[in-house]
């Protein structure tokens, strides 16, 4: 399964939509990332950007939203009713699929590695990826906001950010980390009086004995009270039992709840929920809506798929070339063998292999997704060899500086098929046992993967030797040409053992 992430990241802009538009537009610049809404609330003063794709793709657009905003925000100019720390306040990752939110939390860590390096800009971590358990919660990594937080971050200890400099700036700090699906849901009540939304606010939320899984605070926006909520887990605490709560606080106090709103995205799944309670369709099942209905019917060619990425291939561009593919040519073998597992699990003439197809189907998974991320890598990494070498025709530039970046970036474009081709051997091997276990209808796919995989064993060294003469560090070079020599012997003799089985095994003459 292709690993899916969502990150929704809030920006202390809600007014300039200059400012707002350059922000979105660096999140949509990163391929890969697909930019699925951008919320703003004048009164908040604040934007939430929801995007999502595949976890390398999203942390880039983290970043650059990230920098957009250090850039173009200054906190000691900002005012608004929501509370902030940074002109990147908080940057989250949620897992949608294929990947665990341990996973994510991870992927949180690295971004505010490289936040706090390349930046230079203070980042706390929060909720999953928190270091420190007085940082898991985000309301105890923000109290006091940024005024309070300038004052303290190079004074006390307790406010030394997790990566970066502990020093004030007016850019703030950025609160990065990784939490499962919310619901940013606001009620707004049928008064102006700011003191019975906080009332209500402090009675449902959980930190203060309410509900579980509810985090709210009480703003005036708009001449109008409202209830500002987080909804962290609407399985456990549906959006239809918040509401009906608020309704019976605010009836205490003469108010009505007047409407509501959302900020951002929320499951479908959620709105079902409310409909069963709401109409008393406690059968209502997902199916029977028409839309989804429709499109459940719908069967995509999966080789019409494929020509998106035969015709960015084909397109005259650099990107993605020859590494991306090899890369792709490694997951597809991975993909083959994922099949053949599949095909020999709960097969009764298979029942002794059964244990050893689930265990390879894991790690072919596993593979593959590692190989998808190594064909955007891929692209990523030529396009820092391109950047180091447009800064090197400079004028101005350091003669120093430019032979480091041009270093650097070579070093990481062979790196990156390097590690694609170890993949492609690890893939090999996985093949290799399928051969001697699985399903004999489906010996020839195994022996296509195994094929697939050699070539792109071969294809990704091209792509190592190349880099490799371009390096300064010839010890470097010659470590991979010795790497990639081995690669190549392993790739040759796995690939003559699994054709030996398939042949033999597939009565193939």
């Amino acid at each position: 399964m292709k690993a899916v992430v969502e990150c929704v990241p809030n920006f202390s802009e809600g007014r300039n939509p200059e400012v707002i538009q350059q922000i979105t537009d660096a999140i949509g610049s990163v391929t890969g990332v697909q930019v699925l809404s951008a919320s703003s609330d004048e009164s908040h003063n604040r934007t939430v950007v929801t995007f999502a794709g595949d976890p390398q793709s999203v942390s880039e657009a983290a970043f650059r939203g990230i920098a957009a905003a250090n850039e173009l925000i200054d906190l000691d100019e900002h005012e608004g009713e929501h509370p902030r720390l940074g002109a990147a306040d908080v940057v989250p990752f949620i897992p949608v699929s294929g990947i665990s939110i341990a996973e994510c939390a991870e992927l949180a860590r690295r971004l505010g590695k490289r936040v706090g390096a390349e930046l230079a800009h203070p980042v706390y971590l929060y909720e999953h990826a928190a270091m420190m358990p007085e940082r898991r919660n985000l309301a105890d990594v923000r109290r006091g906001e940024y005024e309070i937080w300038k004052e303290q971050v190079g004074v006390d200890p307790d406010r030394k950010p997790d990566y970066g400099p502990a020093e004030p700036r007016k850019s703030g700090a950025t609160i990065i980390g990784a939490r499962p699906f919310l619901i940013a849901f606001n009620a707004y009540l049928s008064t102006s009086d700011v003191s019975v939304a906080q009332k209500i606010a402090r009675s449902i939320r959980h930190s203060s004995g309410g509900l579980r899984f509810v985090k709210a605070l009480g703003l005036e926006v708009d001449g109008a009270a409202q209830i500002s909520m987080n909804l962290t887990d609407f399985g456990k605490t549906p959006i239809h039992q918040v509401l009906e709560l608020i309704r019976v606080e605010a009836a205490q106090y003469g108010a009505a709840v007047t409407h509501t709103e959302l900020v951002g995205l929320i499951p479908q799944q959620a709105l079902i929920d409310s409909a069963k309670w709401y109409l008393g369709l406690h059968d209502l099942e997902s199916d029977q809506v028409l839309e989804n209905a429709l499109k459940s019917g719908e069967a995509d060619d999966p080789v019409d798929a494929a020509s998106e990425l035969l015709e960015a291939v084909a397109a005259g561009t650099p990107t993605p070339g020859g590494g991306s593919v090899a890369a792709v040519a490694a997951a597809l073998a991975s993909a083959l063998g994922s099949m053949v597992s599949q095909l020999t699990l709960n097969r009764k003439r298979y029942v002794e292999v059964h244990a050893d197809a689930a265990r390879l189907l894991d790690e072919l998974a596993q593979l593959q997704n590692q190989l998808l991320d190594a064909a955007k890598e891929d692209s990523a990494a030529y396009e820092q060899v391109v950047k180091a070498m447009r800064y090197s025709r400079l004028e101005d530039a350091d003669s120093a500086k430019a032979e480091e970046m041009i270093e650097d970036a070579t070093r990481y474009a062979g790196e990156v098929p390097l590690r694609t081709a170890e993949s492609a051997i690890q893939v090999m091997d996985i093949l290799l046992e399928l051969a001697k276990i699985g399903n004999t209808y489906a010996l020839t796919d195994v022996g296509v993967g195994a094929q697939m995989a050699r070539a792109a064993v071969e294809s990704a060294a091209l792509n190592v030797l190349v880099n490799g003469s371009s390096l300064k560090d010839q010890v470097l070079a010659d470590i991979w040409r010795a790497k990639v020599e081995q690669l190549r012997q392993e790739a040759e003799e796995r690939l003559m053992a699994t054709m030996k089985r398939v042949v033999e095994r597939g009565g193939i003459g």
